[in-house]
């Protein structure tokens, strides 16, 4: 199964004026279920996709209706990478298709979600934590309104890189107020 690099996470990969990109799953621990006695969370590792079939992966809205892209014809690509289940489709091909692209290019569907066949699955109830040993199948890859993991997403190739610069305008500007601080700490000396 390969593995995306930064770089190659950084390029479009499908060439389509209807295309988006998301992550769909990620590897940070993130609460599941909220309960009166406290929550129970839910943590994926890359090495869980080893044996993963994604032989023919379907991405649809909500998981349910209409295939809005599919890996068989194409205008679906699903990858494991250093940060989580990555996602690409091409939405040009139905109107429905291109309704969603719609719904993520003006912000209103930010979020992605899976559905899954688990393998061997594992809790630990002093961390309230369900961890996956292997994914047996990846059934469908879902723009979502409601996600279980809020960590998600799914934006067209312009919102991305606006979140990109976004991050990497805050990362420079930390950096400066560290080099700052180090600078006044030396001169305090």
């Amino acid at each position: 199964m390969p593995v995306l690099t930064q770089q190659e996470q950084n390029k479009k990969r499908i060439n389509s004026d209807f295309y988006v990109e998301g992550f769909a799953a990620n590897y940070e621990r993130y609460i599941l279920f909220d309960f009166d006695d406290g929550p129970i969370y839910e943590q994926f590792q890359k090495e869980n996709f080893r044996n993963t079939d994604m032989s023919d992966v379907i991405m649809q809205y909500d998981h349910c209706g209409r295939v809005l892209a599919r890996m068989s014809n194409k205008t679906l690509i699903v990858e494991v990478s250093d940060s989580g289940l990555f996602v690409a489709a091409d939405l040009s091909k139905t109107d429905a298709s291109r309704g969603l692209y719609s719904d993520i290019s003006t912000g209103m569907v930010t979020k992605m979600s899976w559905a899954f066949l688990p393998g061997e699955v594992d809790y630990d109830p002093e961390q309230r934590l369900i961890t996956y040993k292997n994914i047996r199948k990846i059934y469908d890859v879902s723009a979502v309104s409601l996600p279980a993991n809020d960590t998600t997403s799914i934006g067209t190739r312009s919102f991305i890189t606006a979140q990109m610069e976004f991050v990497r305008a805050k990362v420079r500007e930390s950096a400066k107020k560290r080099l700052a601080l180090k600078l006044m700490l030396a001169l305090s000396e």
